[in-house]
């Protein structure tokens, strides 16, 4: 997968690219034992400010003022034709992978869309750049693939969720993206020409309307599905910016659960449950050594896994280490359809960082056990781990999101024995 090298014409570092695959991952019951299913998100990019670490230049140099935006400003996409694929990847013994299918994502015509930053009036966005630093228009169709499952009883359909604008996404096994479900109020903003480019598939607001206020970057990273494909859980990167962005550091995410109803032309979804997950303080990985978590807005939610009975795994994390946490819907505050989802509330949900104090009891979790990449120079796991699964033996795996190689990364799997899940 590997995607060429790269050079700013200013100078500065030459970097190797490669395809990544490792921003979400999905193992079903059906599948071969040593298959595993994964996405890969928007393609290389790196925001303008961190040009000094990747390149070597200032963000001035490496995005000059363009088309009445000021130099410095923006995200850099060294490949904006990249196509966010979903792999189906075969473990080997050695620890390699082997690509078995790469599957390009596509508008209903059949065209490839690329992974550049959606138009936004609703929601905050950024602006694209070329691998010279040019300003690119915006693209509605564009998908920032962040988390994966499949249908495989409905002829291996997939569903995605989407972290830049956000939403989820329904693909079908050839790739053509049969509906994108987003934000109530926002499907005008894909479904109506914005800059000369409508989405090219239809898009449904049938997400709730407070999902548009998700912090810039931050939308839906984690996604699974029941184990009889009826209902979907997913859950956002960060808490919402509600009402606005004085709110970054409460520790209150939303957990969704939609019912899912499979249609060929293109599924219906509902949600039909929501609570509230709270982060952990971020001495829980300080303790073993992060520098990138000095405050609770520095963590992230980055993958679930159904484990039973609405228990889940998830992945809570920065990039040097993540604590998996087993997690558990019963007993939790059910509170879809309530106050809480109407935006006029106030205060809002995410001020209350003592919600017994109103009435709001949040999942239970459990620290199964943290994965840290700050082992010495041949760490047990990888740095920004992003994928889970269970192999038939039910020995977890994890995968990392390697950026592309543009930190020097490589995707690598880790299997580990013994952890104690699945049934």
């Amino acid at each position: 997968m590997d995607l060429g090298t790269y050079t700013h014409p200013a100078g500065g570092k030459t970097l190797s690219l490669f395809g990544g695959a490792g921003s979400g991952s999905y193992r079903g019951p059906g599948d071969s034992p040593k298959v595993i299913w994964t996405v890969g998100d928007r393609g290389p990019n790196f925001t303008c400010a961190d040009a000094a670490s990747v390149l070597g230049l200032t963000a001035t140099i490496a995005c000059p003022a363009d088309k009445g935006i000021a130099a410095g400003v923006g995200r850099i996409y060294p490949r904006p034709d990249y196509a966010p694929s979903i792999y189906k990847l075969s473990m080997k013994k050695d620890g390699l992978l082997k690509v078995l299918e790469v599957i390009p994502l596509r508008k209903s015509d059949g065209t490839p869309i690329n992974g550049l930053l959606n138009p936004q009036t609703t929601g905050t966005t950024e602006i694209p750049r070329d691998g010279a630093g040019n300003v690119l228009k915006q693209d509605a169709s564009a998908i920032d693939a962040e988390a994966l499952v499949r249908l495989p009883h409905f002829g291996g359909r997939f569903f995605i969720g989407e972290e830049n604008a956000t939403g989820l996404v329904e693909v079908a096994s050839d790739g053509r993206i049969l509906k994108r479900f987003v934000p109530a109020g926002t499907e005008a903003e894909y479904t109506h020409p914005i800059e000369g480019m409508p989405a090219g598939y239809p898009v449904e607001g049938s997400l709730p309307e407070l999902l548009a206020k998700r912090r810039i970057n931050r939308g839906i990273e984690s996604l699974t599905v029941s184990p009889d494909f009826q209902f979907l859980y997913f859950i956002v990167q960060s808490p919402l910016d509600n009402p606005n962005t004085s709110v970054r550091d409460t520790p209150n995410i939303r957990l969704y659960k939609a019912r899912l109803k499979a249609h060929p032309k293109g599924s219906t979804i509902e949600i039909v449950g929501e609570w509230v997950y709270q982060l952990d303080p971020v001495t829980t990985l300080q303790g073993v050594g992060v520098t990138d978590a000095k405050q609770v807005r520095d963590l992230r939610l980055s993958e679930m896994m159904w484990l039973d009975k609405e228990r889940f795994l998830v992945i809570e994390r920065t990039d040097e280490a993540t604590a998996l946490f087993e997690i558990d819907l019963k007993g939790a505050t059910n509170v879809a359809g309530s106050k809480w989802d109407d935006p006029a509330t106030l205060p809002t949900l995410e001020q209350y960082p003592n919600l017994p104090a109103i009435g709001v009891k949040p999942v239970r979790k459990k620290l199964r056990f943290i994965a840290s990449s700050l082992d010495g120079a041949d760490p047990q796991f990888a740095e920004k781990l992003e994928g889970l699964g269970l192999t038939n033996r039910n020995k977890l795996i994890l995968i990392n999101d390697d950026d592309f190689g543009i930190t020097g990364q490589r995707i690598r799997v880790d299997v580990v024995k013994g952890a104690g899940f699945g049934r």
